[in-house]
């Protein structure tokens, strides 16, 4: 199996460009969708008394990449239960993800917002200051 799949997602993630919160979405996404493609077809290959077909070893890794585990189906050797915590760990991270990305686009667009309305508030200051300026000069022509 060559990685060259894996290092390509890495390298338009982190390495080529600046990363974004969509590029590390897809990223993210991809590299869960392999771990689990992957580990569901090893866990067929190193637990066969738990998963004796591949669609099992698919499903484990489905219910498990989305954190459901319905437990219908567990793996029992040492090395199924290490591919499984890689499943596990690939879609908490997924979620983490997903969860900080739609984090971000809310704060963004606060952020857009909070700079528009100051942007506002100075436009009024200067106004004000302006209109100061202005019944200043006219007190002191009447004083003067």
């Amino acid at each position: 199996m060559s990685t060259r799949p894996f290092a390509a997602v890495v390298h338009w993630i982190f390495l080529n460009r600046e990363v974004t919160v969509r590029r590390a979405g897809i990223g993210i996404a991809a590299i869960t969708l392999g771990v689990s493609i992957v580990c569901g077809f090893l866990m067929w290959l190193v637990d066969r008394a738990s998963f004796p077909t591949v669609g099992d070893g698919l499903w484990f890794a489905v219910q498990t990449v989305t954190t459901v585990g319905y437990g219908d189906i567990v793996p029992r050797s040492v090395a199924g239960r290490t591919m499984g915590v890689l499943v596990m760990l690939a879609g908490t991270a997924f979620v983490a993800v997903v969860t900080a990305s739609i984090t971000a686009a809310f704060v963004d667009i606060a952020r857009r917002r909070m700079h528009h309305e100051t942007e506002s508030v100075d436009e009024q200051l200067h106004e004000i200051r302006q209109q100061l300026a202005s019944i200043e000069k006219l007190l002191g022509a009447r004083e003067g």
